[in-house]
């Protein structure tokens, strides 16, 4: 790949932290939309998982290697649009870490998993007769509206899932960028010159 060399972008943790995360926030997911008495326990095991998990990206967005830093992720709009003009190019985006889209996915992603979990603390279920380990703390009004964002927030985390698999799909199909791979192994393909995008 012309103007590419490739380079050792993902640390382990990090690659380890992914992977993790992926698998518990679909397991969550999944026992919560499928919830029955023998399941719902494991929804919960989620949810504490899914917030660990978090608290440590949070932590390790001060600490971490150059590309998980949030001084990383913040872009400039104009950094931002100037990306958006290559986005259809065939050409692969060559970012050290996250390109300026995927750093506004992730940071949404955080974000609205954060709200997502945090807020199965506080809420009661009737039907499965189980309650968040903070429920206590709250009104019955304020435990019904948790509730209901709780429910809501799920279907945008099914949106922004589907829309990560795609646009992982749409870089390596069009843009011939393996960024699974890159997960994986650690390893990326980079623009050998220096970019104003970093």
């Amino acid at each position: 790949m012309r103007d590419l060399h490739r380079e050792k972008i993902w640390d382990p943790v990090t690659r380890l932290w992914h992977w993790l995360f992926a698998t518990v926030v679909v397991a969550g997911w999944s026992f919560g939309k499928f919830m029955s008495f023998s399941t719902i326990q494991w929804h919960f095991y989620c949810g504490y998982a899914i917030l660990g998990l978090l608290a440590f990206r949070y932590l390790w967005g001060f600490i971490g290697p150059a590309p998980v830093r949030y001084r990383s992720l913040i872009r400039t709009p104009t950094q931002t649009f100037t990306y958006l003009k290559t986005i259809t190019s065939r050409d692969p985006s060559g970012a050290r870490g996250h390109n300026p889209l995927g750093s506004l996915a992730v940071i949404a992603m955080i974000l609205l998993i954060t709200a997502q979990a945090s807020s199965g603390l506080f809420i009661v279920s009737d039907d499965y007769f189980e309650s968040g380990p903070l429920s206590y703390l709250v009104s019955d009004a304020a435990n019904n509206r948790l509730t209901w964002w709780h429910h809501l927030l799920s279907k945008f985390i099914l949106v922004i899932v589907g829309l990560h698999v795609a646009a992982i799909f749409y870089y390596l199909l069009w843009k011939k960028e393996n960024l699974i791979s890159a997960m994986i192994t650690g390893w990326k393909w980079v623009k050998s010159a220096p970019d104003s995008e970093h």
